[in-house]
């Protein structure tokens, strides 16, 4: 799987926390399509699509061949629900190859620990760890993501 994680280089906090899954934070057009070409499958965009970008992602991914998700992450505006929405769009993920994405990968490491507790069974130390080793900076999204994840059990 190194492979994926090549096509990141230079991604800020670019990491492979779950096989087949790379996060990180805002991919260039070559990224993508170094991901494509290691075998890439999804990108799941958590940035909300008013954010400035160099370049049209969504159109970006879809000339690639990728799937592309939109599941903004807004700051200031996350709830469980949010969680909830990229919890259930992680497990169909499960099996393929993706990018999860936000500007940094703070978003998108927060939005990762429910996954990790609930579907890799980690302890949620070790899944908070994990994710502040990716990009995780905010404690008010690690509050949300883990007062979801612990509702699960």
């Amino acid at each position: 799987m190194a492979a994926l994680l090549n096509a990141f280089a230079g991604l800020p906090n670019a990491a492979e926390p779950v096989t087949g899954w790379i996060t990180g934070g805002q991919p260039t057009e070559q990224q993508l399509k170094a991901f494509k070409a290691a075998g890439g499958q999804v990108v799941v965009d958590n940035r909300d699509p008013m954010e400035p970008r160099e370049f049209d992602e969504p159109a970006t991914v879809r000339a690639a061949g990728l799937e592309y998700i939109s599941l903004p992450i807004a700051h200031g505006a996350v709830t469980t629900d949010t969680m909830k929405q990229m919890h259930q769009t992680l497990k169909r993920l499960e099996g393929k190859k993706a990018l999860l994405h936000c500007s940094s990968g703070n978003r998108t490491a927060a939005a990762l620990i429910p996954y990790l507790m609930a579907d890799k069974r980690m302890e949620q130390d070790d899944a908070v760890d994990l994710a502040m080793s990716i990009g995780l900076r905010s404690a008010e999204l690690m509050d949300i993501a883990v007062e979801y994840a612990n509702g699960l059990s």
